[in-house]
């Protein structure tokens, strides 16, 4: 565990260094923010003292950002050679994937926390459901998780960082919601599959306020698959 916080302080610092944090932060933050307030379908024009436009809006931007982040994790270091350099330390492969996949959660989990004024003000307009809300960000954490690891993966198989992303943004776009849109066609026990693999039927149950072993377990096992796909590509390229 000390050696995959090691890597990850690492990761971490270099999203700051390089200012992808902040850009990140204030993009997310600003997308959210005028399409939750300001446009559309926003919390006045809903007229309830709910966060529920905010967690919708929340879903389809991490969809796009989370890959823009994670296309540089492994991809970079494969170009740059520095990944075999990481590999002459005492460290696993599981250990390597673990720490990029941890510093990118922790940069997601910052700028949702950034985010708390929002339910702050919500609070503040009119009675609000808290369990519901909190429900909410733990969905969008669970979901981070899921695209986080599709894109260490993604990131994992290449050295260029475009590929990464557009390879990340491909798988992602079938558990998004071509699985759902695909199961309505397929009645029975293969469109119950394909029902069940799409993130939105997952993320739809925990943002209202309802946790379910089977949300949990799917997004655990979606997230571990990725995670050692992305394994399994490092240890391919240190032989």
């Amino acid at each position: 565990m000390k050696q995959i916080w090691i890597l990850s302080k690492r990761e971490l610092k270099s999203y700051f260094d390089s200012l992808i944090a902040y850009i990140m932060i204030i993009a997310f933050l600003g997308f959210t923010g005028f399409f939750t307030w300001l446009f559309g379908s926003d919390i006045f024009l809903v007229g309830q003292a709910s966060l529920q436009v905010f967690f919708g809006i929340a879903y389809w931007t991490l969809f796009f950002f989370i890959p823009a982040i994670t296309m540089r994790l492994l991809a970079e270091e494969n170009r740059s050679g520095t990944l075999e350099l990481i590999m002459t330390m005492p460290v696993t492969y599981l250990q390597i994937a673990a720490g990029k996949f941890l510093a990118t959660l922790l940069l997601i989990i910052i700028t949702l926390a950034l985010t708390i004024p929002y339910y702050i003000t919500v609070a503040s307009i009119g009675p609000v459901d808290h369990g519901s809300v909190i429900t909410g960000y733990i969905g969008l954490i669970l979901i981070s998780c899921v695209y986080i690891s599709i894109g260490l993966f993604a990131s994992s198989t290449t050295n260029n960082q475009i590929v990464s992303f557009l390879m990340a943004l491909f798988i992602g776009i079938f558990f998004h919601f071509l699985f759902g849109m695909i199961a309505r066609n397929f009645p029975g026990i293969l469109g119950n599959i394909l029902y069940f693999l799409s993130t939105s039927t997952h993320f739809e149950s925990i943002s209202r306020g309802v946790i379910d072993s089977k949300d949990i377990i799917y997004f655990l096992s979606v997230t571990g698959l990725g995670i050692m796909g992305s394994v399994y590509f490092i240890a391919r390229k240190s032989v």
